[in-house]
């Protein structure tokens, strides 16, 4: 597998092999926030199931080139489980610059598992689990919609992406986690169902089987994350077979087997590389295109430093409070 080490000085690329983390440094970058055109909204919207007494909608933003060969990109917000739409204003920067680069989104609702919960911990950690598998269920059941539709929609759901913020890249990499596994939840899923690739912005995975595994290899997975993310915690938390991993061991697991990802390490970064899509968006589309597209094991670990990329307060007390 090839190992790819990043140092961008004062914007100058240069690229060299190495076996250690590489380090990366952003100067002298516009901090000027990106706008999506006036006007800009979802091409289409459907609903695509009922649960509890509420409908669950997708909205398509379709490309502004052509898609021939891309994939199509699934996006889940972020918010604790507790908040959060589809369609908040401040993902719209982000899907439209997607669509410039050729991808079709699709932007879905879930239910919100934790909404007057109260606070997370190991003593909530059934709530926890029962949120971020609603997630999972209901991203499952909107593949299966856009599968169901594929030729009215014009997508091709042999090749998606999924891409999360926050809750939703926990939710989009236990998704993975669960059909790399096989458990009960991929019954929803055409037998042999898997998603192209994942991005994840400071995301985790949850798991009651002790340390984390994944029987068969999962699909190239892009990471991201703070390592001072006190929000999604970028290393570990385990309680005996109870384990909660952050991106540091996701990565750690996918070297030792040799899958197909690539971690980006936000120096001192707390919890604000869940909202750094467009930041990274370059990044996310290079993947994309070398590793999902041409399914080349193409590895970057790299530590990041980037000023563009507003510093967050949050606490985990202070979201659930």
């Amino acid at each position: 597998m090839k190992r790819i080490s990043i140092l961008l000085v004062l914007c100058t690329v240069m690229l060299s092999c190495s076996q250690g983390n590489a380090r990366t440094v952003i100067e002298n970058q516009t901090n000027e926030k990106p706008q999506a055109p006036q006007g800009y909204a979802a091409d289409a919207t459907y609903l695509y199931a009922e649960k509890d007494g509420e409908g669950l909608y997708l909205d398509i933003y379709e490309s502004t080139s052509s898609t021939q060969g891309q994939p199509t990109l699934i996006y889940l917000f972020g918010g604790g489980f507790i908040r959060g739409t589809r369609d908040a204003s401040h993902l719209m920067p982000f899907f439209s610059a997607l669509n410039d680069r050729g991808y079709d989104v699709v932007s879905i609702d879930y239910r919100l598992g934790l909404k007057g919960k109260g606070k997370v911990g190991l003593g909530t950690v059934d709530n926890l689990d029962r949120a971020i598998h609603m997630v999972v269920e209901d991203l499952f059941d909107a593949t299966t919609f856009l599968i169901d539709n594929r030729e009215e929609l014009g997508i091709d759901t042999d090749n998606l992406v999924l891409i999360g913020s926050s809750a939703g890249a926990i939710s989009v990499l236990q998704a993975e986690y669960e059909i790399a596994n096989q458990s009960s939840y991929t019954s929803a899923l055409p037998s042999g169902f898997n998603y192209k690739g994942i991005v994840s912005l400071a995301g985790a995975v949850l798991s009651r089987n002790g340390a984390l595994k994944y029987e068969s290899e999962p699909c190239p997975m892009l990471l991201f994350h703070g390592t001072a993310d006190d929000v999604v915690d970028y290393k570990q938390i385990r309680f005996f077979k109870l384990g909660w991993y952050g991106s540091n061991i996701i990565a750690k697991v996918c070297d030792k087997n040799a899958y197909n990802y690539s971690i980006y390490r936000f120096k001192d970064a707390r919890h604000e590389i869940a909202d750094s899509g467009m930041e990274n968006i370059n990044i996310i589309d290079e993947f994309i295109r070398v590793n999902v597209m041409q399914g080349q094991r193409r590895v970057v670990d790299a530590l990041v430093d980037d000023p563009r990329i507003e510093v967050s307060t949050l606490t985990l007390d202070e979201l659930y409070n």
